[in-house]
């Protein structure tokens, strides 16, 4: 196989590995917090990218301006969503919690498809467009924005979480609620919080991927999908081991998509079954 062809494949293995951390991030967090899986992760990532498509084609906003809007819209989305089902169950089996998120999941599916149907979209007319050659290596300049915006995004939420007041409160939460508690930290309002920039990062990785990728009611499945693979291969709860896991799913997916492109995912999951089967934990994981 030609260098080339190779490189080209890390290259775009790298861009797309930076969205998927950034969509995996905010799932590693609300499980980090709150030890509950969000199984609507991917069709809140639906909705961030008909967001993006609806405010282009009906006030012509381009989809980078729309990053912003989509996410204060996915994080009003995960506080209401906190509000409205999570906090009831918090005491529930985990049956009962995993029920819940999955039945939102499909409800907002099944509601996307009888208000928008099934079919395919693309956003009209966006500002970024064509492609960056470097030195032979071609890459398209909306992966290329996606990708930098993405670390950007990515950079920010970890000097919030590390070095801001209320970051160090959800990770006290996240260490012991009840010492959090003692200390006069409100659990209450750490897991709205927490819902609330889960959401946010990925409304912002929906309109990002809005400017490259089609959009119907299914799009969130395999990026969820992928998502949850990049939490546990990271380490559930770990912001760090989102980003890494998320980059080396990227490479492996466009790699093992030369020499198997039918099965590209296959090699995916054979990554995190050898690396879960040493290292159950995942590679940042404390537990």
């Amino acid at each position: 196989m030609p260098t080339e062809v190779l490189l080209q494949a890390v290259a775009s293995g790298l861009l797309m590995g930076c969205v998927y951390a950034l969509i995996a991030v905010g799932l590693s967090l609300i499980f980090g917090l709150m030890e509950i899986v969000n199984f609507a992760h991917g069709e809140f990532l639906m909705l961030a990218m008909f967001t993006t498509f609806w405010l282009a084609l009906l006030f012509g906003i381009d989809p980078l301006l729309s990053v912003p809007i989509c996410a204060a819209l996915l994080f009003v989305l995960g506080v209401l969503v906190y509000k409205g089902i999570i906090s009831r169950i918090l005491s529930a089996p985990m049956l009962a919690q995993i029920f819940a998120t999955f039945g939102l999941g499909v409800f907002l599916r099944s509601a996307a498809q009888f208000f928008w149907s099934a079919d395919y979209r693309v956003v009209p007319n966006h500002v970024v467009e064509g492609r960056l050659n470097l030195g032979g290596l071609f890459l398209g300049w909306p992966q290329v924005v996606a990708s930098i915006a993405a670390l950007l995004a990515f950079g920010t939420l970890y000097l919030f979480v590390t070095r801001t007041e209320v970051g160090l409160a959800i990770q006290a939460t996240s260490e012991d609620r009840e010492a959090a508690a003692l200390m006069g930290i409100s659990s209450d309002r750490m897991f709205m919080l927490g819902w609330g920039i889960g959401s946010l990062c990925v409304g912002i990785a929906g309109a990002l991927l809005a400017n490259f990728l089609p959009i119907f009611p299914d799009v969130g499945f395999l990026f969820a999908l992928l998502a949850y693979i990049a939490v546990a291969l990271g380490g559930f709860g770990s912001i760090v081991g989102a980003l890494v896991a998320g980059v080396i799913i990227g490479l492996v997916e466009a790699i093992g998509g030369l020499f198997w492109p039918s099965f590209k995912y296959v090699a995916v999951f054979v990554l995190y079954l050898m690396v879960v089967l040493v290292r159950p934990q995942g590679l940042f994981g404390r537990y």
